[in-house]
């Protein structure tokens, strides 16, 4: 589990394709950037821009994790050597200072604006038809690995049945700390929805099963 409190940016420095052909994942080598690794073994999780990735080799500077075709297919930005956002698992020990955070990209999005308003900048981003009954106002979602608050949804067609756009405001902190300030209009972002909104969707359309073959 995660918080989607970015702890750092890395790099990834190097991208090796594995083997087995087309449906081959690769191997990534990723500067740590500001992260402490010396509590971190093999075996541990890193979430990478949102997805959660396991630890195969370290150094006092850099890890090592392999990434699947699958997991490829599902994110965007795990594929080619760029910044990215950094966040150890959670402990016990530690605040939840963002959400809970599974670590399991749910989709990816599209960025439809992003402009400086004031000290802030807005993000407006278009999620699909399968994410938008999820996003709500004053919301949790996370975007490449961040937990942000939603401000606004947009339902694009009579019931979200072209997805939706929703908008984000990005504080100057949040900007400087995390890759988000290098996003561009037509960019695709990682989207993870919130657990406590998957469950409550879960628990209805159950209910509603259940009362039509009761009817």
């Amino acid at each position: 589990m995660f918080t989607g409190i970015v702890a750092a940016i890395g790099k990834i420095d190097t991208v090796q394709a594995l083997e087995g052909g087309l449906d081959a994942g690769v191997r990534l080598s990723i500067n740590a950037g500001g992260l402490p690794l010396a509590d971190v073994a093999l075996g541990d999780s890193i979430a990478i821009n949102g997805a959660c990735m396991t630890v195969v080799a370290k150094s006092d500077t850099s890890f090592v994790v392999d990434v699947s075709r699958e997991s490829l297919n599902c994110t965007v930005g795990l594929d080619t050597t760029t910044e990215v956002n950094l966040e150890k698992a959670l402990t016990m020990a530690e605040r939840l200072g963002g959400h809970l955070v599974s670590g399991h990209v749910d989709g990816l999005g599209v960025v439809r604006k992003f402009e400086a308003v004031g000290e802030s900048w807005e993000l407006v981003i278009e999620a699909q038809q399968d994410l938008a009954k999820y996003l709500a106002f004053k919301g949790s979602v996370v975007v490449n690995g961040v937990s942000l608050t939603v401000n606004r949804v947009e339902d694009l067609g009579a019931g979200a049945v072209n997805g939706c756009r929703f908008s984000i405001n990005l504080i100057p902190h949040t900007i400087a700390m995390t890759t988000l300030k290098h996003l561009t209009v037509g960019a695709k972002v990682n989207l993870e929805i919130d657990l406590i909104a998957r469950y409550v969707e879960r628990m209805l359309s159950l209910d509603q099963a259940v009362a039509k073959v009761a009817a």
